[in-house]
């Protein structure tokens, strides 16, 4: 009698697990780091692909608000649409389905978007692969990931469909950049002497500000290579700081160089070195953030994407003003007035100088993430350690803004006009984008 009683007790006992649902997925599925993997997955992707620094800013940025348009649903008294914040985006119609897992969802909705962005989409498979794998190791209920899913795709899709509204295919087709003789333009650069990158990127559309001129650098220094002019000073300060540098000044230059691709000539041989973009640097810095401040899911989504937003528009911001004012590399007049094999210590990228871009997307990105996390956010950025650099410590943001700004000076890239007039800029582009999102309610 006694070991019928056992053995009832022990069956109730085992149906009464069995029956329990399994809720532990959910709290995996709540840990940021998958959205922090699926984020350098994103940027390995985009390094191999080597996008150009707007481009790659807009890679970022569709995912992200995807991802963010999506999350917001487990989190809607405490996170805001950007519908009727943003140029053109309206409301993703809310779910019925109860399975949904918001966080999972949001995950599917990153990886869709940014693999309609990227070429390699084999590695985005194996990423996918490697993520569903992990899923399923959480026992999560095949009816939460196949809805999780689909709604992650549908957002996607919305997303996409946005997207292609915003001029990019059709600038596409534009007609590249013809060179002005007048030696005040700018002119394509060795070793490669590229064409200009992206001379119609002011066409895009904006998400925030109101449209690519609305914050114009004040106009820079006239061109006069007189001994003594305004422009020459300039000029020579950056000849004579290249020939002078410190270390510590080199290495800002080298940890703030961010040329997607870099190439290297050895006699009749060529090969290149593909690195970050500087959005890429600074989307490193709010991976660095976010855990430090042990952010939760949301919250990291979040960043991300208040962040990718203030790239996005202080790259088209500051390609106006480029290809507006085509002002001349420094390299191209002390080769032809200084020295003809005088080398600048980073690579001169092809593009106009005035203004900065890394002043002008540092600033605003800093000026971002200090509106999430404070003035005094001290930090160690360890971003370049992947492409086999330092890292190198900050007091705030805006420190690392500043310096981000200076580095092009001792790269021998950039007038000092270009980069005080590109902190100004961004730091307009960053303020306004602050004062006119609200995500985080």
């Amino acid at each position: 009698m006694i070991k019928k009683i056992k053995l009832k007790l022990i069956v109730v006992s085992v149906l009464i697990i069995s029956c329990t649902p399994n809720t532990d997925y959910i709290k995996k599925i709540q840990n940021p780091e998958l959205f922090q993997e699926a984020m350098q997955n994103l940027t390995d992707i985009i390094v191999y692909d080597i996008f150009s620094p707007p481009v790659a800013s807009r890679v970022y940025l569709y995912p992200s608000i995807a991802a963010y348009e999506t999350m917001r649903f487990s989190n809607k008294n405490k996170y805001a649409s950007l519908s009727g914040q943003v140029q053109e985006l309206s409301q993703v119609e809310s779910p019925n389905d109860e399975k949904i897992n918001f966080n999972l969802a949001a995950l599917y909705a990153f990886n869709k978007v940014g693999r309609a962005l990227i070429f390699s989409e084999d590695k985005m498979d194996k990423y996918e692969e490697d993520f569903d794998k992990e899923i399923k190791s959480y026992k999560t209920p095949r009816s939460v990931i196949n809805s999780s899913r689909k709604f992650g795709e549908s957002v996607a899709g919305h997303i996409l469909k946005w997207a292609k509204k915003d001029n990019y295919d059709q600038t596409r087709t534009f007609p590249k950049y013809t060179i002005q003789s007048p030696e005040k333009f700018w002119k394509p650069t060795p070793p490669d002497y590229m064409d200009g990158i992206e001379p119609h990127w002011n066409k895009i559309r904006t998400l925030v500000i109101k449209s690519a001129d609305m914050f114009p650098a004040k106009p820079p220094i006239k061109f006069d290579l007189t001994k003594g002019s305004p422009f020459q000073i300039q000029l020579q300060q950056v000849y004579e700081i290249g020939e002078n540098l410190t270390d510590e000044q080199l290495d800002m230059a080298k940890f703030w160089d961010c040329n997607p691709y870099v190439t290297h000539h050895r006699g009749h041989a060529m090969f290149a070195t593909k690195k970050i973009t500087p959005g890429g640097h600074w989307i490193g810095i709010t991976s660095v953030a976010t855990r430090k401040a042990k952010s939760d899911f949301s919250e990291t989504v979040n960043a991300y994407a208040n962040v990718s937003i203030s790239l996005f528009d202080a790259f088209i911001s500051c390609w106006d003003e480029k290809w507006k004012t085509l002002i001349v590399r420094p390299e191209t007049l002390i080769n032809k007035y200084y020295d003809e094999e005088w080398l600048p210590i980073l690579q001169t990228p092809p593009f106009p100088e005035y203004t900065s871009g890394h002043s002008v997307i540092s600033r605003a990105a800093a000026v971002t993430l200090t509106d999430l996390f404070g003035e005094n956010f001290d930090f160690v950025d360890t971003t370049e350690l992947k492409y086999g650099l330092g890292e190198r410590s900050y007091k705030s943001f805006i420190h690392a803004s500043e310096e981000a700004a200076i580095s092009r000076l001792y790269g021998g890239i950039h007038y000092m006009m270009a980069i005080e007039e590109g902190v100004i800029q961004g730091r307009k582009v960053g303020k306004y984008i602050i004062d006119n999102i609200q995500t985080k309610l």
